[in-house]
């Protein structure tokens, strides 16, 4: 098995992968490599399955100089940290590819292998971040919004009378309470960027039938009754650096 790790500012997304995909999968806080609760939760994570490898990317450069660290000790291997410099499976047209966050590149990989290129990842996460290949199968770079989390908890800090929210999907177009007024904004509005964004990189790449796959935590809520959204997969940014680790150690490095 292939221990797959992907350390984000809040959260680590664990995954046991195989030679053929990503078997399971469950989330850590990432505040625990900076102690030993994150490794305990891996070992627990773990058990007692066999690791032939170690496979990171990570957002949080302090946090994966302490996890790299305490995996190698604890799976007695070396550790494949996603990089510009170590991917596979993708190559890179972008300026500066050292400022590309390793979580998208991951992405790439990812989709590149399962959609073919030309293809496009939606990441729902702390932000909305497309990330784009384009038909030579390079990552060429995307598009940053704020997430839908971030707008509904700005609302709520910035304003006397806008309460917090729990997002969730909404048919209704007029708002009949704050909340649902709110909601509506949030999910409905979400939904109308989505497609104009998605809109304009089809014609950018010259792709009426653009794949697009739709990861990260609202991934599921927002591609409903979008048809422009090709696949959801949850476990996508752990599925690139799987393909990374196994083309590493068929390459023998």
């Amino acid at each position: 098995m292939i221990l797959l790790l992907d350390i984000g500012n809040t959260h680590t997304h664990l995954g046991l992968g195989d030679a053929t995909r990503v078997r399971s999968q469950r989330h850590i806080k990432t505040a625990g490599w900076q102690t030993t609760a994150a490794l305990d939760a891996v070992q627990r994570f773990v058990g007692r399955k066999k690791l032939a490898a170690v496979a990171l990317c990570s957002v949080v450069p302090k946090a994966t100089r302490r996890a790299k660290s305490q995996l190698r000790e604890f799976a007695s291997c070396d550790v494949i940290e996603l990089t510009p410099r170590t991917l596979r499976g993708v190559g890179i047209n972008y300026p500066k590819p050292n400022t590309i966050g390793p979580d998208r590149l991951a992405n790439a990989v990812a989709v590149r292998h399962h959609f073919g290129a030309p293809a496009v990842v939606v990441d729902f996460g702390t932000a909305v971040t497309f990330d784009v290949v384009d038909r030579a199968g390079n990552y060429v770079g995307g598009i940053i919004a704020p997430g839908l989390a971030v707008m509904t908890d700005y609302f709520h800090e910035k304003t006397a009378l806008l309460p917090r929210i729990t997002i969730r999907d909404t048919r209704a177009v007029i708002g009949r309470s704050t909340r649902e007024a709110m909601l509506i904004g949030a999910v409905q509005g979400y939904r109308g960027l989505i497609r104009t964004l998605l809109a304009a990189l089809r014609k950018e790449l010259n792709s009426p039938r653009l794949p697009v796959v739709a990861t990260g935590g609202y991934a599921k809520l927002m591609a409903d009754n979008m048809p422009e959204i090709t696949a959801v997969d949850p476990r996508l940014t752990l599925e690139g650096v799987r393909l990374v680790a196994l083309a590493h150690r068929a390459g023998g490095t």
